[in-house]
């Protein structure tokens, strides 16, 4: 049986308060950031025992953008390492999508100066992605399934089953909504799933993570962030107005986000309409 990241194993990460100040330049941080690690470095220790993310031997691409997410991910993943009682080992990836600008020598630096493998995988889409959509459209569609088509790929090449994404918790949210609104679906976005061909597991340690607490602690980690100057520039998106949509209810009603997500985590599916979910 497959030896995986147990709650025991979260109950001693929690505790471990020692290799958190010391790892990464945590040394550095103040109280309320350190306090701020720890919240995120539990969440994702939830979040990998709740949906068994990691498991004995694993080799774990990490795919990181330059955002803060990524790099939050990364973070947390390199201290999960170090504490949990199980062996794993990540394998960064990054890809130069070829943007005008783009500041080739940061993500090298950063990632030499922790200490773990990568590689950047060079790929011009985005030159594709601009003569293909017309000014003004969203370019989001097409850039995601090129940027997913090259991370999957280079993850076969290499025999890598499991991938590491960024999203967090106002992600899978806002995607639910997404989906409610403009696909006629009650769907969101899975903490883990395996991809259609069956040949990759895609895991999202930031699950449980809020945004919020993401963006307050890439500020205090000073990661070095490489905005992107395709999604990154688009006011239009509709990703975009959920996203102020929420805010607004949370402004509104302190903790409607946190209701929202506890919602998706107890369904009832007896109590929808959907006729293939009954015994008709």
């Amino acid at each position: 049986m497959s030896q995986t990241i147990s709650s025991v194993s979260l109950e001693n990460l929690g505790g471990l308060s020692k290799v958190a100040l010391v790892s990464l330049g945590n040394s550095d941080l103040s109280t309320t950031a350190k306090k701020l690690k720890k919240r995120l470095r539990n969440r994702v220790g939830k979040a990998v025992t709740d949906f068994k993310m990691i498991e004995d031997g694993d080799r774990i691409m990490v795919c990181l953008s330059g955002g803060k997410d990524s790099y939050t991910m990364l973070d947390m993943l390199l201290e999960l390492k170090k504490a949990a009682p199980i062996n794993f080992d990540l394998h960064v990836v990054n890809l130069d999508q070829k943007q005008p600008g783009y500041p080739q020598h940061v993500l090298p630096t950063y990632l030499d100066s922790v200490g773990v493998s990568y590689h950047i995988l060079e790929q011009d889409t985005y030159s594709v992605v601009k003569r293909v959509i017309p000014e003004g459209k969203t370019t989001c569609g097409l850039c995601s399934r090129m940027r997913r088509g090259a991370l999957y790929t280079y993850a076969k090449e290499h025999g890598i089953r499991k991938i590491a994404l960024g999203h967090h918790r106002e992600d899978i949210i806002e995607t639910f909504f997404l989906n409610l609104f403009h696909g006629g679906q009650v769907k969101a976005m899975p903490a883990r799933y395996t991809t259609d061909d069956g040949a990759h597991e895609v895991i999202r340690p930031l699950a449980y993570c809020a945004e919020k607490d993401i963006a307050q602690y890439s500020r205090a980690r000073e990661f070095p962030i490489i905005p992107c100057n395709l999604c990154g520039s688009q006011t239009n998106l509709q990703r975009v107005k959920v996203k102020q949509m929420l805010a607004q209810w949370d402004e509104e009603t302190p903790g409607r986000v946190e209701t929202l997500f506890t919602s998706l985590q107890n369904v009832v599916p007896s109590h929808m309409l959907d006729r293939s979910l009954l015994d008709l």
